[in-house]
């Protein structure tokens, strides 16, 4: 290899690093931002986390604080979690900017659409969560605490600590956001015809099995989590049969379309 191709060969290179450290720096500028506008809202950010507690105990029952610094740490995990879901879709489309010149054009075409349906997949997870999931699961607990009591002595008072829950509520967010991608990722894959429609029908029952150990790794040792995730993660897996099955029939017709003008 002589010294002109060595050359030619580092100074792509060097541009490919330059524009990764400009990527990287939007990112981690988009992030900071983000950060200090969920700090900044954390306190009513807080509430709104509390509001699916208050429905599920129905009545007036408080969180605690047993750490100096964990309302603190509280404001912080929300600005960190907050900051990422924000500004996700800015470092997404970063991440798709940096890699989408060196794919072909029906890989970019085929990418594009899912940068939005990622953080819609994650929202409906998430809402899953806030809306459905939790009121019942802490009314699940609670009851279980007053079940221990008989006619001589009370049950035992759950006094849960801020940290704690926001913990157990983050997990569960953080959980079923991403297991939500279930369907964009097969669907994804299908569209670069990776998978075909017959392979995810026979992979029912695998995808079944393997649905139910994800639940019972990344939810709360409880049924009713493992129960919230196992049922919409595998209507979720249907509705990607379906969708790879209609994009099998539509690439189909268009090759059909094209070998007749021929």
């Amino acid at each position: 290899m002589s010294q002109a191709d060595i050359d030619a060969s580092e100074a792509p290179l060097l541009d490919h690093l330059v524009e990764l450290r400009q990527r990287l720096i939007y990112s981690v500028v988009a992030f900071f931002v983000a950060f200090f506008v969920a700090f900044y809202f954390s306190s009513e950010i807080l509430h709104l986390l509390i509001l699916p507690f208050k429905k599920g105990t129905g009545q007036d029952v408080a969180l605690i604080s047993i750490k100096l610094l964990g309302v603190f740490l509280v404001k912080l995990k929300i600005a960190i979690f907050g900051g990422l879901f924000v500004a996700f879709p800015w470092i997404a489309t970063q991440v798709y900017r940096f890699v989408a010149p060196g794919l072909y054009k029906h890989e970019r075409q085929a990418l594009f659409p899912y940068l939005f349906a990622t953080p819609i997949f994650f929202v409906m997870g998430a809402a899953l969560v806030y809306f459905m999931l939790l009121p019942v699961a802490i009314r699940f607990f609670f009851a279980l605490a007053a079940s221990t009591g008989d006619s001589t002595s009370a049950g035992i008072q759950l006094m849960p600590d801020i940290e704690s829950y926001l913990d157990f509520v983050m997990t569960l967010i953080l959980a079923f956001g991403v297991t939500f991608q279930l369907p964009v990722i097969l669907t994804l894959l299908g569209q670069l015809g990776i998978v075909k429609q017959d392979q995810l029908k026979k992979g029912r029952r695998f995808a079944l099995v393997g649905v139910a150990i994800l639940a019972g790794v990344i939810t709360p040792p409880d049924p009713i989590s493992m129960i919230s995730m196992i049922v919409p993660l595998f209507a979720l897996y249907e509705v990607a049969v379906i969708t790879v099955g209609f994009m099998e029939r539509r690439r189909a017709s268009k090759s059909t379309d094209i070998t007749t003008t021929e």
